[in-house]
């Protein structure tokens, strides 16, 4: 995620981080980079130059050639102007209807559909929601089928009529029917248009007209850059739209639709879709997504993520079998499942400080735990639960009933045996501090 424009940023500001002395004309030289950095990023130029206007009054308003630490001083003038060009403050959605109608619009190939299927799924397990989608596509022979098979995914009803080819009746009927059955939120599932159709953009206005939506939301696909600007303002002059949803943010994106957009259109980015899994959706926090791109990482929202799977009931059980030496394979694999519920490996190592930075180039792929699960199913009850009894006999057979080598095996053994002390270390007082430290940060916006 914005990994070109953090390694440009990072260069552009390295001048200012060293001792050597600091001049108005190097200073001048970094914000070049940085207009450069961000133009490269397919940031608008007009909005990339007017970017580091603002950061230069500031840097002189600071006395940045004055003091101390120069170079972290325009780091933090650079990401609080970062921060206030995507958005500022974060903005939640709008769920006072009842039922709350929210609307979907947007390009073609979007992910609207996928997006309308993640988003039900937020509301039903975070903001405990009974969500209705609607399959208001009439045009795409496969829309409603896709629609269905997104529901099924998420435990979601969906609402279609397939011998109607009117959106705005299919929309009303779908209100009428969310009211009758308790459903208290509706997404509204449009046809995919382009800007440039007449027909099409009149009628997602008069679907708009009819069912007046609490929410509208503009979804597009981060990976189209500075067009993806272009298209939203197209939208936002049609409908007046609420927010926007970035798709495809975990691409090879170069980052200038999610720096851009809020200038062009004045509408906050809402939501971002960050992997291909039903539950990679994720809040935009314009603050976070600053730190991530200025290599800082994001521990606020990786906290809050494994929280999310945190099973209380289960930690204590975990806390006694560690304290007793009976922390087994299995323990260690039901750890593996809660890290991957929490998203995708790339985007979880973005989320740590410098780790970006330090694993540039490596690819991490979302099945890295495949061969460590491989080897943990090829042992017996018995070797799970006490791993100590796994001789070189038992590795071997281990090795070759999952597919891997005698030294993967032999790693993960050692692995496991330098986490179980670990975790024993955190038994502990530190160990105690450091997990309320975790809790405190949940509450941090």
């Amino acid at each position: 995620m914005f990994d070109n424009l953090s390694e440009k940023l990072d260069k552009a500001l390295h001048v200012l981080k060293g001792h050597g002395q600091i001049t108005e004309i190097n200073v001048a030289e970094t914000l070049k980079e940085i207009r450069r950095a961000l133009l490269d990023a397919d940031v608008n130029f007009k909005i990339a130059k007017e970017f580091t206007n603002r950061v230069k009054e500031k840097a002189i308003g600071e006395n940045v050639l004055t003091t101390l630490q120069p170079g972290q001083l325009m780091v933090k003038i650079v990401k609080d102007e970062l921060t206030e060009l995507m958005g500022g403050d974060v903005t939640g959605i709008n769920l006072n209807g009842n039922p709350t109608v929210i609307l979907m619009s947007g390009l073609q190939g979007s992910g609207k559909t996928t997006f309308s299927g993640k988003l039900a799924n937020y509301l039903k397990t975070k903001k405990n929601k009974k969500p209705l989608l609607v399959a208001c596509d009439v045009y795409r022979p496969a829309a409603i089928d896709q629609l269905h098979v997104v529901g099924v995914q998420v435990g979601v009803d969906v609402y279609s009529d397939r011998g109607n080819n009117d959106p705005v009746s299919i929309a009303k009927s779908a209100i009428a029917h969310a009211k009758t059955n308790g459903h208290n939120v509706v997404i509204v599932d449009t046809a995919g248009r382009l800007a440039v159709d007449e027909q099409m953009m009149k009628e997602i206005a008069n679907v708009h007209k009819a069912i007046q939506p609490h929410e509208t939301l503009f979804v597009v696909d981060a990976m189209t850059g500075q067009d993806a600007v272009n298209t939203a303002k197209a939208f936002n002059d049609i409908l007046n739209f609420d927010g926007v949803i970035l798709t495809k943010l975990d691409g090879d994106t170069r980052g200038g639709a999610a720096i851009s957009i809020k200038s062009v259109v004045n509408k906050p980015i809402k939501f971002i879709g960050t992997g291909e899994k039903m539950e990679a959706i994720d809040v935009f926090y314009p603050s976070r997504m600053a730190d991530r791109i200025l290599g800082m990482g994001d521990v606020v929202s990786l906290v809050e993520r494994a929280q999310e799977q945190f099973d209380e009931e289960e930690a204590r059980k975990l806390q006694k079998k560690i304290a007793k030496n009976q922390f087994g394979f299995d323990d260690f694999l039901t750890q593996i499942q809660q890290i991957k519920k929490m998203g995708s490996m790339k985007d979880l190592m973005g989320m740590i400080p410098g780790a970006g930075k330090a694993l540039k180039g490596i690819e991490i792929e979302d099945d890295a735990f495949k061969h460590v699960e491989a080897i943990i199913h090829s042992m017996t009850p018995e070797e799970r639960a006490n791993p100590s009894t796994i001789n070189t006999s038992r590795k071997n057979r281990i090795a070759k009933g999952s597919g891997t080598s005698i030294q993967q095996v032999n790693q993960l053994m050692k692995q496991f045996d330098q986490m179980s002390k670990m975790m024993k270390m955190m038994q502990g007082g530190s160990g105690r501090k450091m997990m309320q430290m975790m809790g405190g940060m949940r509450g941090m916006r």
